[in-house]
């Protein structure tokens, strides 16, 4: 059975996007997904589904509309996909906490890179269905701006790692 990784938007730990991760589970598991596992307070959640990605992901969109008020957005990934994530990742003097990797729905419009500010040294690479940003001062105080990066959802390098690993054990009936 496949293993999917749900990346949520806009989901934290306070403020108006907040939803427990007990929660995001028994909403997965009452949509009959199975092994589900969620990772931190940010709308990581890890599950086995033998529909295909959109018959997934519509359903968890509706469920979490249902109980948010508004969807967050879902955004899928398989775990090879997080893999190549890692395996692509530029910036290797980059600390890993401070490289951000966007996840998009889809790969971002050619020129998407046209109307970046970057005034703090932000470096950018897009490969795909993501965006890659190195914050050499951290992202907490950056003034970036980037357009293309508003559909998506973001995680550091430590966090698309865990994902993969998580992922990985899951497949190989390690949970």
């Amino acid at each position: 059975m496949p293993v999917y990784v749900a990346l949520l938007r806009a989901v934290n730990v306070g403020g108006t996007g907040t939803l427990p991760m007990a929660e995001l589970k028994t909403i997965c598991e009452g949509l009959g997904f199975a092994d589900v596992q969620t990772y931190i307070q940010s709308g990581n959640v890890l599950f086995r589904s033998n529909l295909a990605e959109d018959e997934v992901r519509r359903p968890l969109e509706e469920a979490l509309a249902a109980r948010m008020g508004k969807a967050p957005g879902v955004i899928m990934r398989s775990r090879r996909e997080l893999e190549t994530v890692l395996a692509e990742a530029p910036f290797a003097d980059a600390k890993p906490n401070f490289l951000l990797v966007t996840f998009l729905p889809e790969p971002p419009a050619a020129g998407a890179l046209d109307k970046l500010v970057a005034p703090d040294g932000e470096e950018v690479h897009i490969h795909g269905r993501e965006i890659y940003i190195h914050y050499p001062n951290g992202s907490g105080r950056s003034k970036l701006k980037l357009p293309a990066l508003k559909p998506g959802t973001a995680r550091n390098l430590n966090t698309v790692r865990k994902l993969a690993d998580m992922a990985a054990a899951l497949e190989d009936g390690d949970s």
